[in-house]
């Protein structure tokens, strides 16, 4: 499908896009993601329905922009939160020729590295609502709507929603940069990870990790690790402690919230013992899902 001839096409006839190749219907969802009664329920509606002004992005694209919905995606939501860190990617996947204020025809693009090469694919903005609210990524700010059209052009890509329903971070991480990925166990840790994370972090790689467990069942342990989760890294640091170092990494959470409770969260008596300038640039006390 051709972006610009479509959306050129749509605006000689005043219409909205509606694709075909995709439809407002439940064969995108997919047949066993949602009980069958509420697969019947969900209503399919634009954004310029859902909100008086909105916008594709608003002041620039943030991980705290996405908060996962119902679908198990985390694995591609993190791989996404990471992308938000690397502007110089992010513009490949979120091509900027569009938006809902100049040529507006209900008509979105969004680029995949699929099998060696960029793939262009193009999607309507109807989003999947049930009982009122959205079913699947829904924008921290409610006018902006760059994650929920993202994740739909993902979508596609694979099939269905339910297509997204499981998978592994690396995967999506490769999709979103046609990149080289490379993973190391925790259970067997090279000597040096904390080095390997802080090059990594300086040479602008996308990183994230991950745990095991059942991802469908979303069990979330005391220390508020959940299992069968993927996470994004968003930073990687060394900083005096005591009368050492200590190598601390961040970590954030596609849920939107939801944190580690041990040492080095938020409210752990650690950061007491650190200088303040180190304190005041790296604690962020709120419950985003981001985490030391």
């Amino acid at each position: 499908q051709d972006f610009r001839k479509l959306r050129a096409l749509c605006l000689s006839q005043g219409l909205l896009f509606e694709d075909a190749t995709f439809p407002a219907y439940i064969s995108s969802i997919g047949p066993s993601l949602l009980p069958e009664e509420k697969l019947w329920q969900i209503q399919w509606k634009r954004p310029t329905e859902l909100q008086r002004n909105p916008y594709l992005i608003m002041d620039g694209v943030s991980r705290f922009d996405i908060m996962q919905g119902e679908i198990g995606d985390c694995w591609m939501l993190a791989a996404l939160g990471s992308l938000t860190l690397r502007k110089q990617f992010l513009e490949n996947v979120l091509p900027k020729d569009q938006g809902f204020q100049d040529d507006y025809a209900g008509i979105f693009h969004f680029r995949f590295w699929q099998y060696g090469e960029w793939v262009d694919v193009v999607i309507d903005d109807r989003l999947p609502i049930l009982n009122g609210r959205y079913l699947f990524v829904h924008p921290r700010t409610s006018n902006e709507f760059w994650p929920s059209l993202l994740e739909k052009a993902y979508a596609k890509l694979r099939g269905s929603y339910q297509s997204l329903n499981g998978g592994y971070l690396s995967d999506a991480l490769v999709d979103l940069t046609g990149g080289v990925q490379v993973q190391f166990s925790l259970k067997d840790p090279p000597p040096d990870l904390e080095e390997i994370l802080k090059a990594a972090d300086r040479s602008r790689c996308l990183m994230g990790c991950s745990t095991q467990g059942q991802s469908r069942r979303n069990i979330e342990l005391k220390n508020g690790i959940v299992q069968g989760h993927a996470y994004t890294i968003t930073g990687a640091v060394k900083i005096p402690y005591k009368n050492g170092w200590k190598h601390i990494i961040r970590i954030w959470n596609p849920w939107g919230h939801g944190e580690w409770k041990g040492p080095w969260s938020d409210d752990s008596r650690q950061w007491d013992r650190v200088e303040p300038q180190y304190r005041e640039a790296l604690l962020r006390n709120k419950d985003d899902g981001e985490f030391w």
